[in-house]
């Protein structure tokens, strides 16, 4: 696989697309900003010095989306038709989720304009935030989805190997630790996040593997949906879904004691 960017002298330049058919592009990537628990708390209150934090990161990913031209050399200038930034605040592990989808008919991608409106978003949130946290840190940057083009579509693959958990049953200072699904056969741990919880008035539940017509996040949907029709809400465009905390999307496939999670964004203002 030779480098599109070298020519035939190895020098870097500008790829010529115009004889490149235009398709439906569209690329979402992901991130993630830690910080300290009582950061995340006045985050979520509001409390932060410099006003609305997610509204001002969520302009900032959208800004530096449609001017990754004019930061990454050889990208083109491109007319994108859509740049969403979605955030989730992750109280557990006490840091804030940004997710930027970005999408155009064109003839060339989107991956460098939502990685880099998930880059600007998190530097954005430091910068918001650093007053009250200077140990703040940025990571797990990375493209989740790419489709459209030549090179066909991309599905980030899960890297996270699913944990145990600790169940806090066990005697004399030790922990139990069971496993994800709380039944014998093969099965998916399903959770029902912040304001979506209490929607559907349920925060999680098991599912045998067998009650799904297809074994990905798309036939967990239809399985849910069957057994009560408040699932519908699932479909809705700004739910968000994440299995084994790698976000995912209906064709992303589910195995046994996989964890399913469903969110809703954080409008931010």
């Amino acid at each position: 696989m030779s480098l599109t960017h070298l020519n035939q002298r190895g020098e870097a330049h500008m790829v010529d697309v115009a004889d490149k058919a235009e398709s439906r592009r569209e690329a979402i990537a992901s991130g993630h900003i830690q910080m300290k628990p009582e950061t995340l708390t006045l985050l979520s209150e509001g409390g932060l010095p410099k006003g609305d934090v997610l509204a001002t990161a969520r302009i900032a990913g959208i800004q530096a989306a449609k001017r990754t031209h004019e930061l990454i050399p050889l990208c083109h200038a491109l007319p994108l038709s859509k740049v969403a930034i979605d955030f989730c605040l992750d109280e557990e592990n006490h840091r804030v989720e940004v997710i930027a989808t970005c999408r155009l008919n064109g003839r060339t991608g989107v991956e460098m304009e939502a990685l880099t409106a998930v880059s600007v978003a998190c530097l954005t949130l430091y910068d918001m935030c650093k007053a009250v946290d200077k140990e703040m840190e940025i990571g797990a940057i990375h493209l989740d989805v790419k489709r459209g083009g030549k090179s066909g579509d991309y599905q980030r693959q899960s890297s996270v190997t699913a944990a145990p958990i600790v169940t806090g049953e066990g005697t004399a200072g030790q922990v139990s630790v069971g496993t994800r699904c709380d039944i014998d056969s093969p099965c998916v741990r399903v959770k029902f996040l912040a304001e979506l919880r209490e929607r559907l008035g349920v925060s999680e539940l098991t599912l045998p593997l067998d009650t799904l017509p297809s074994t990905d996040v798309g036939g967990l949907k239809s399985a849910l949906l069957k057994r009560d029709a408040r699932f519908a809400r699932l479909s809705e465009e700004r739910v968000l879904c994440a299995v084994n905390q790698v976000m995912a999307l209906d064709p992303t496939p589910i195995t046994n004691d996989d964890e399913v999670a469903f969110f809703p964004p954080v409008t931010g203002g």
